[in-house]
């Protein structure tokens, strides 16, 4: 054996790599790695050289210059003292909040959508589907901008909530007036709803770049030890399923995994509610969500959502119809059939394009500048830039955090989608 492929590397020939199938790959593949290479070293050459005579370098010292300009919405504390860093995480910290609720939103959005535009309803059916097609051939840009000028002008102005010393005398009622016991303003300015507030604080840890809370840290150590202790539990009820044919109740035993320790040590931080109060010409106090945040959430989650609805019919669609009149023979009603027996196959059809849809949505928020609306575009790829100089150095930030972002999502979709597929027994 060892004598044949000797024999056979001695009659190798350059000519192999080319005629013969066994190599033929193989050069292919390195002729075209060569030629990429050889692409990128002529780009990063040109790149250097263009700047350089423009006495200009790759530094991103600029990024701990003093921002000098004010952001609105904040998660965490930020001045126009503060750090073009950090004014980029809170740009960061924007995106992420407006693509985690506009992700959520959109798949309740879609999936209620994708359900009942097979119904047996005609009307209903029917508007289902005008929604879907008007949302999915319009931009989005143009539903941002035509959301925002509703928010705007539908809503009463903060002047139109105060109530004078003679409109008090005379009896008079305000033009406009708080909802739930005057906790919640929307004005055509912002949105004031309740904030959470507590009274003892544990403090923070100083990053360098960015201040962590202590209470924000327990919080999240909290609610992961619930989660994985529920899961014990849900398992644990599992097991004594499969043995004895009888699934124990255990909705009270996971609400109090979730809700009592973290009650427990809300209360004895002294949490309490901040409401917002009308104070010169705005509210004062509370969650402020500005109008720009509300007109991006809703265009995203009714763009997004008409795609998504979309892909959950297909899916449904995608499953034999035997299954339901199999349901139906044993006496399933159509409730259950949807959600315990078309959806769970289903899913196998409709994450994959949900995936897509999902990282369609987080790079929109880019969109946000159009209204004003300071995410990471907004701020790194927007006031930063203008204000450094440093187009190369941002831009290329932007894209690896988009990229980061977009391959974190797609791997958590894709372990969901490898742990909900159909398992053969």
């Amino acid at each position: 054996m060892a004598f044949t492929q000797s024999a056979e590397f001695q009659q190798f020939k350059l000519s192999q790599l080319i005629y013969d199938t066994r190599f033929r790959s193989y050069t292919i593949q390195l002729f075209v790695l060569i030629i990429v290479l050889a692409a990128l070293y002529w780009l990063l050459g040109n790149v250097v050289d263009n700047l350089a005579a423009k006495d200009k370098d790759i530094n991103f010292a600029y990024l701990f210059v003093r921002a000098g300009y004010d952001i609105d919405q904040q998660l965490i504390s930020y001045t126009n003292d503060s750090t073009h860093l950090r004014a980029s995480i809170i740009g960061l910290l924007n995106t992420l909040v407006l693509a985690f609720a506009g992700c959520v939103l959109a798949t309740i959005v879609g999936l209620i959508a994708g359900i009942l535009r097979l119904s047996k309803n005609w009307i209903v059916s029917r508007l289902i589907g005008v929604y879907v097609e008007v949302f999915r051939n319009v931009p989005l840009l143009l539903w941002i901008i035509v959301s925002l000028v509703f928010f705007s002008e539908t809503r009463p102005q903060p002047r139109d909530f105060r109530v004078t010393a003679e409109m008090a005398a005379s009896g008079q009622e305000p033009i406009a007036k708080m909802m739930f016991n005057n906790s919640v303003a929307i004005t055509n300015r912002s949105n004031n709803i309740p904030s959470v507030q507590f009274t003892n604080d544990l403090g923070v840890i100083d990053l360098g770049f960015v201040s962590v809370s202590v209470l924000f840290l327990a919080t999240v150590f909290i609610l992961v030890a619930s989660y994985f202790t529920n899961r014990f539990v849900l398992r644990t009820a599992t097991k004594v399923q499969w043995d004895t044919g009888v699934r124990p109740t255990t909705w009270w035993k996971s609400l109090s995994i979730w809700f009592l320790p973290l009650g427990i040590f809300f209360w004895s931080m002294g949490l309490y509610l901040d409401y917002p109060v009308l104070g010169g010409f705005n509210f004062k106090g509370g969650l402020i969500i500005s109008q720009a945040f509300m007109s991006m959430l809703v265009a995203l989650t009714l763009y997004t959502g008409a795609f998504i609805a979309e892909a959950v019919r297909a899916g449904i669609l995608a499953i034999s119809r035997g299954q339901t009149e199999a349901a139906y023979a044993l006496g399933v009603t159509p409730s259950l059939t949807t959600r315990l027996i078309i959806l769970p196959q289903a899913l196998r059809v409709i994450i994959p394009p949900l995936i897509s849809q999902y990282l369609n949505l987080t790079k929109n928020t880019s969109l946000g500048i159009a209204v004003g609306y300071l995410d990471l575009n907004g701020t790194l790829g927007g006031i930063t830039l203008n204000q450094t100089g440093r187009e190369l150095e941002c831009m290329v930030l932007m894209m690896s955090t988009y990229l980061v972002l977009s391959l974190i999502i797609s791997s958590i979709m894709n372990i969901y989608n490898a742990s909900v597929k159909l398992k053969e027994r």
